[in-house]
């Protein structure tokens, strides 16, 4: 079954079909936060919760934007805090770069690559049973966390291992 909604403001005409039942609780998750469920914010929602590459604000405000001419940044910013407000992704904040987030909220650890930046998640039962050892053992109740491992990944040392290396020759 297919329902067409159009809007005026934002002339655009929108296509639901049975696979638009999990958009119902990122719109349940705004309006329970007094936003309006925009086609923007719920875009903004969709690459923010389904992305495993940890995108920043600024690379969900420039994919957006491509499909929704009129989004600012800090609707963007807005909808990212909503949602870590809400427990549904957390933001990975670096001292030399710009915030990332991550929808996977089950302990895990980050890969964080120091040559190219990419972040990569592994799922990984040693980081689980140490979240719950450390939580248990300090009867501590956890509401996220972050492991994050620095290195070099496979990509970046396979481009470095093809670039030819620099000799000098002395006279």
């Amino acid at each position: 079954m297919r329902r067409i909604l159009y809007k005026t403001y934002y002339y655009l005409i929108l296509i639901m079909n049975e696979y638009d039942k999990f958009d119902l609780p990122i719109i349940e998750a705004l309006r329970s936060k007094g936003y309006k469920a925009t086609p923007q914010r719920i875009a903004i929602c969709r690459l923010a919760l389904h992305s495993r590459k940890h995108p920043s604000a600024q690379r969900i405000y420039h994919e957006v934007k491509g499909l929704f001419p009129t989004v600012s940044l800090a609707t963007v910013y807005k909808t990212l805090q909503v949602l870590k407000g809400l427990g549904l992704i957390q933001e990975l904040s670096f001292p030399e770069g710009e915030a990332r987030f991550d929808p996977y909220m089950k302990p895990h650890l980050n890969l964080v690559c120091t040559q190219c930046g990419n972040i990569t998640d592994l799922d990984d039962h040693t980081a689980r049973e140490i979240v719950e050892r450390a939580a248990s053992a300090a009867k501590f109740t956890t509401t996220g966390q972050r492991l994050d491992v620095y290195g070099v990944c496979e990509k970046c040392r396979k481009k470095a291992r093809s670039v030819p290396v620099a000799t000098s020759t002395s006279d």
